[in-house]
């Protein structure tokens, strides 16, 4: 099951046994698509991932990107993997087949997704880019700009960017400074710089498309006078041919820790004042077209923190089976023990459970939101659609800062199982390690989404969608706690689910009574906290999926001791796979949500002392 990427046996029961995404096909949209389709789509990406993409990880991070005479190159293995990638039609797997697409679930692409990014996260930022600038297109553009933009970045001819951020203003739009001046035509002048820009520039397509941030000459100032543009690399005629460069220039790219493949490119649009953008939508309506592109970024760095993590664990757990050092602890001193694989070593097994149960949680958490995206598709009433949508609004910030902030400690302690190995480049370890550590800052810090999580997203739609993803909690608790082997655990979930969700009131209740900087400040600590809920929640509700499975197998093979079972699990794969799904439950509700408890009092005693703390103490 175990390619050193992903556990794909846990990808199929994600998908399948826990959130049934075959109910799916009893809907219009997905009537043509069989669980026999979807496993065969898998292992074609599963194929792609570590025959094509894998091999490109170490290569691409040794050879890096590279700027010369102002213009940028990838590493050279990137481009074989893209023309295959786009062969396959990966791209757009996920849209419909009017565009280009293969029309899956989203659940699905989410997995197929995964496959690559654990692959090479470098690599998956093109396509990534690239898909979500189409789709501002799709949602937001004209005829005539899908026709000419649209199409071409779907198959992936040409490629895409995201373009906001700019030098001094980091993570606040407000201070844009691009603009964009009014043509007799209807286009505009684009003036302006934008850094920090993945995918900015490269040699992968012959053009790529900028969706630019700016502010029309004599809008307002802030956020609402923000408008959006479409800014080709290269021009496009009338017939779809190329045209002449439009005065978009790479500055420079940036020397970074991790992603080197990736290309982080300052770009200056106008420098000779020639540089012609398009409008993409209304005028000032910037910030809500490009939401949906920021959004999707932000799943997909949440995304980039499972992919880390679990290809991280899988190359740990073959270390561990295969490293041998020190005698078995139940060898005592006997001086004839022979040394053990380290996996025999307790700390060692407690490492590898940290790192099996989050990463398991985070995967269900992460596609139980692209189930939602799917569910929203599908949904018969307006009421369900809503609702649907609400726990995708609420859990987007929760995906990108949790399984970020997560996937960095996973990688971490995989180096640690490694040990001094671990910290060496001829091991894959540290590669994984600086590759997430980005995902905790880009795409808005992981102390920005605390703070949107609690500032708008607690409050959305009156607090129903928080109050309905606390009550699927509740529904599972109740299902569960009476579990002869897993209800002591669900009753740990269900005191750390009660103390998230009194802590929330708690926060309300400071608001109301003027003291918002509690919420502000403790922001980061609720969202940890509400992760870990989450996660435990989805472990537990797959935990019980499991265990009956597991229970079944040991009907139909007579396993009716713990001693036949014990055996049996050592020769069945199944046995084993449902048996570990089990034990990561356990796991995580005693070793993580046992502490949530605490935590949630300690944010309630309201501590200030780092506003109180004066800046030159911070010096001392």
């Amino acid at each position: 099951m175990s390619n050193l990427l992903v556990n794909t046996r846990d990808q199929e029961f994600v998908l399948f046994e826990q959130l049934g995404i075959d109910k799916l096909f009893e809907t219009e949209a997905f009537k043509d698509f069989t669980k026999d389709d979807l496993l065969m789509i898998l292992k074609e990406a599963e194929k792609l991932a570590v025959n094509v993409i894998a091999p490109t990880f170490a290569e691409g991070d040794k050879e890096g990107c590279k700027f010369k005479d102002g213009k940028v190159s990838v590493p050279k293995c990137f481009h074989e993997a893209w023309k295959k990638y786009v062969e396959g039609g990966w791209l757009a797997a996920g849209e419909s087949p009017e565009v280009g697409g293969q029309g899956l679930p989203r659940s699905i692409a989410f997995a197929v997704s995964e496959l690559v990014g654990a692959a090479n996260y470098s690599f998956q930022m093109y396509p990534g880019l690239t898909h979500g600038a189409a789709g501002l297109i799709h949602s937001y553009g004209t005829e005539e700009q899908k026709n000419k933009y649209m199409y071409k970045m779907y198959a992936g001819e040409w490629a895409g960017t995201m373009c906001l951020t700019e030098p001094g203003a980091g993570s606040d739009l407000n201070l844009v400074k691009t603009t964009a001046k009014r043509l007799p035509d209807g286009k505009f002048l684009i003036t302006g710089t934008k850094c920090f820009i993945s995918s900015g520039d490269h040699d992968l397509t012959p053009n790529i498309i900028h969706p630019v941030l700016a502010r029309i000459e004599g809008d307002p100032p802030g956020t609402k006078g923000i408008s959006i543009f479409i800014v080709p690399k290269i021009r496009v005629n009338d017939d779809g041919s190329l045209g002449e460069p439009n005065d978009v220039n790479t500055g420079g790219i940036e020397h970074k820790m991790g992603i080197k493949g990736s290309a982080t490119a300052t770009l200056n649009f106008g420098e000779n004042g020639k540089c012609i953008g398009e409008l993409l939508g209304g005028e000032r309506e910037g910030m809500k077209i490009m939401f949906q592109m920021m959004n999707e970024a932000r799943l997909g760095t949440g995304l980039q923190g499972l992919d880390s993590a679990t290809a991280s664990y899988e190359h740990a757990v073959q270390y561990a089976k295969e490293r041998i050092q020190g005698n078995d602890i139940m060898a005592g001193k006997d001086p004839n023990a022979k040394p053990v694989a380290i996996i025999n070593h307790p700390d060692i097994r407690r490492k590898l459970m940290w790192m099996k149960s989050h990463i398991e949680g985070m995967r269900s958490l992460c596609y139980f939101v692209a189930y939602c995206m799917d569910r929203s598709t599908v949904s018969k009433t307006e009421e369900e659609k809503a609702n649907w949508e609400g726990f995708l609004d609420l859990l987007t910030t929760v995906v990108k800062a949790y399984c970020s902030d997560k996937g960095l400690l996973v990688c971490s302690t995989g180096m640690d199982v490694y040990g001094g190995y671990g910290y060496c480049q001829e091991y894959p370890m540290e590669q994984y390690m600086r590759d997430e550590k980005i995902a905790t800052i880009y795409e808005g810090t992981n102390g920005i989404q605390s703070l949107t999580l609690v500032g708008r997203g607690l409050g959305q739609r009156k607090g129903m969608n928080a109050m309905n993803m606390f009550a699927e909690i509740q529904k599972n608790i109740k299902k569960m706690k009476e579990h002869k082997e897993l209800g002591k655990h669900t009753a740990i979930l269900e005191e750390a689910s009660n103390a998230c969700a009194e802590l929330t009131m708690f926060f309300v209740q400071a608001g109301k009574a003027g003291n918002f900087l509690l919420p502000i400040l403790n922001a980061y600590k609720f969202m940890e906290i509400f992760g870990d809920v989450l996660v435990g929640h989805f472990l537990i509700d797959g935990a019980g999926v499991a265990a009956e499975k597991l229970a079944a197998i040991y009907k139909a093979k007579g396993a009716d001791t713990p001693e036949k079972q014990k055996a049996l699990i050592k020769d069945d794969k199944e046995a084993a796979f449902y048996f570990g799904r089990v034990a990561s439950a356990k796991f995580f509700a005693v070793e993580i949500l046992t502490t949530v408890k605490a935590r949630c009092e300690a944010v309630k005693m309201d501590d200030k002392t780092p506003l109180e703390m004066s800046e030159e103490a911070f010096a001392y």
